[in-house]
Formats: C-alpha cells, sequence, structure tokens
C-alpha cells in the first residue's frame, strides 16, 4: 500500500515566549499563551511600508498582553506596529484588536461578516441566559447540570475581549491586499468560522490558513443555539475541497495553532478523511440503537471533558449529526420528552 508523504515542518521548535522566528523573507512568527487545553495561538507579523502588519491579535489576558509587552521590548525594540489584519471573530484572534487599536492606533482589516459577529458577541452576552438556548441542550440529550456549565463557560470565553474598532475596512474572498510590496490574495471560508480571512501570496508560495487548516488537529466546526440546524460540517468540508484547487501543494503553511509545515493537500486529505471516519463512528453508534447528541459525545470524545470542552464537543458532534441528515446518512428515529434521538438509515 502507498502512503501520502508525512508533512514537512522546518521550524520543529516553536519560538519562545516573547521571541520571534522569521519564517520567510519580512514574516515573523510569534506565540501567545492561551488559558486551554489549547494552550498558544500563532500570531504572525508581515513587514509593510508603514511598520509591521499583525496578523490576529490574542486574548485579553494578562498573558497576551505580557507577551506584546515582551516582544515590543525584545525582537520588536524600536520599530513599529502599522496595522492589523484579523482573520475571524473567535476572541482568542480578536480578543486585543480593540487595546491595539487605542495603544498604537493600528486600523482594523477584517470580513465584514466576521466584524459584525465581533460586535454582536461581544453585545449580547446576556442571551445565553435565555430559554432557547437551555431548550436547544435539552432537545439533544445535554443534563441541566451539564448545559448550565457550558452556557456559564461560554460568558468567560466572550468576555475575553477588548472589542474591534468603531470603524474598519472590509476584506473578501478575491481582494489582493498589497502588504509590504507583496500581493495577497484573500480566501475566505466556512464551518469553522462564518467568513474566515486567509492570505495567500503565489510568487512567495506562501499560506496563512488561519484555524481552516492546522497540521495536528482538526478545527471545532460546531453548531450554535442561533442556528440549531445549519451545517457547517458541509460548509468546512466544501471549503477544504476549494483551498485544494486554488492553492499550490508547495506552499508554507502558516496556522493559527501548531506548527508551520509543507503538504497543504496531504493534510486536506487528512483532514478530510477525519470527518468521514468521524460519520462512519456516529452511524456505527447508532445502527442497534436511537442516540441523542449527548450520548454519542463519548463515541467521538474518549476522555473527560471539562465545561469549555464539552460546549465545543456537542457542537461538533451535532454538526456531524446535521450533516448526515442532510445527505441521509441518519434519520431522527425519536423525540421522547423533548430529547431528540438519531438512528442510522
Amino acid at each position: 500500500m502507498q502512503h501520502e508523504p508525512a508533512l514537512i515542518t522546518p521550524f520543529p521548535q516553536p519560538p519562545a515566549f516573547g521571541e520571534a522566528t522569521e519564517v520567510a523573507p519580512g514574516v515573523l512568527w510569534v506565540r501567545l499563551k492561551l488559558p486551554f487545553q489549547l494552550n498558544h495561538i500563532n500570531i504572525y507579523l508581515i513587514e509593510d511600508k508603514g511598520g509591521w502588519l499583525v496578523l490576529d491579535t490574542g486574548l485579553d489576558t494578562d498573558d497576551c498582553r505580557n507577551g506584546w509587552d515582551a516582544l515590543l521590548g525584545g525582537p520588536l525594540k524600536g520599530q513599529t506596529l502599522g496595522s492589523m489584519l484579523v482573520t475571524h471573530f473567535h476572541p482568542d484572534h480578536v480578543g486585543l484588536a480593540g487595546w491595539l487599536h487605542e495603544r498604537f492606533g493600528l486600523q482594523l482589516r477584517m470580513p465584514r461578516t466576521e466584524y459584525l459577529f465581533s460586535v454582536t458577541a461581544r453585545m449580547g452576552t446576556g442571551d445565553m441566559t435565555g430559554e432557547h438556548h437551555r431548550e436547544f441542550y435539552h432537545m439533544h440529550g445535554l443534563s441541566p447540570e451539564n448545559t448550565d456549565a457550558v452556557l456559564g463557560r461560554g460568558h468567560h470565553y466572550l468576555r475575553l475581549t477588548t472589542g474591534v474598532p468603531p470603524n474598519y475596512s472590509r476584506i473578501k474572498a478575491g481582494d489582493l491586499v498589497p502588504i509590504g510590496g507583496r500581493g495577497f490574495q484573500v480566501l475566505t471560508g466556512g464551518g469553522h468560522a462564518l467568513e474566515q480571512a486567509m492570505l495567500h501570496s503565489p510568487a512567495d508560495r506562501l499560506f496563512f490558513a488561519a484555524d481552516q487548516v492546522i497540521a495536528r488537529i482538526s478545527p471545532n466546526v460546531g453548531v450554535h443555539p442561533v442556528e440549531p440546524d445549519e451545517d457547517p460540517l458541509g460548509i468546512y468540508l466544501t471549503s477544504l475541497r476549494a483551498i485544494r484547487s486554488e492553492v499550490a501543494d508547495d506552499v508554507l503553511v502558516l496556522p493559527g495553532h501548531g506548527l508551520p509545515f509543507y503538504g497543504l493537500h496531504t493534510r486536506i486529505g487528512e483532514l478530510l478523511a477525519h470527518h468521514e471516519q468521524r460519520c462512519g463512528a456516529i452511524a456505527t453508534a447508532t445502527t442497534e440503537r436511537p442516540l441523542s447528541v449527548a450520548e454519542l459525545v463519548p463515541c467521538l470524545f474518549d476522555r473527560a471533558l471539562d465545561a469549555h470542552q464539552t460546549g465545543f464537543a456537542f457542537g461538533e458532534v451535532l454538526a456531524h449529526v446535521n450533516y448526515m441528515v442532510g445527505y441521509g446518512a441518519l434519520r431522527l428515529a425519536t423525540e421522547d420528552g423533548g430529547v431528540r434521538r438519531y438512528r442510522a438509515a
């Protein structure tokens, strides 16, 4: 049997806290600490005529703010931050956008949907206590205790942001963004976020993939109470296939988490296979008896989960369920006591 080549990681060690690694001429890779199991985010600095462009920002935590201070007092001492581009609305990516704007006057570039959702998420945290949120988790079998824990953790997560500046410059798929003499093509993809931005420089063989393509893990692709019947997994898989057709395999992939790597098409193949395997596991589990989403979580996640991880895992299992219902591999079998259970078709 032939095996596809393994991914190549040209920078096997990440930069230390407060340090920066040059991954291409005029491109620096920085890491900031996160207080989660996924304990870091990659920040990239791209040399531009008005100073470094900051690609993503980190959370509003002391660790991330201190990380910026260490950079500015160390490898970036005496240099200028000129602007910022945020790929999507998740707090670890947009969390310090307001702070960087206020402190350094950085102007923000961001996809419109991601910018507007950042505003909505920051203003609407109180909605998470609404009955429609509880009903969403109840109908899919999550216990009242776990529902309380998930909703309470959601408040904490959304508070880890300084908001976004009151105005911004929109970027969208198909744009050509000039940065430091390079022309970066903007790609966008859904599933993990709504309109997540990625930057591609064919001439320099660079691909800033944000969270859409990561080397060792799949990004979270989940369903949320606001859109309970949405199919984010179908959207995500379509995005992966589009990236594979639009971006050459020889680019250096610079992801939002994990190590930069070569082997884009190999990794996309692995991600497609991963989600196919998860759909297979759900089909197998629901062959003998119908199961709720909450009952399916241990089938895909065989480890202990805290409240933060439970919320992500629940949404991800529901994403697979909605996807499978959509193409006819799964069907709603019962709705006893208001709890939906599914069986393999």
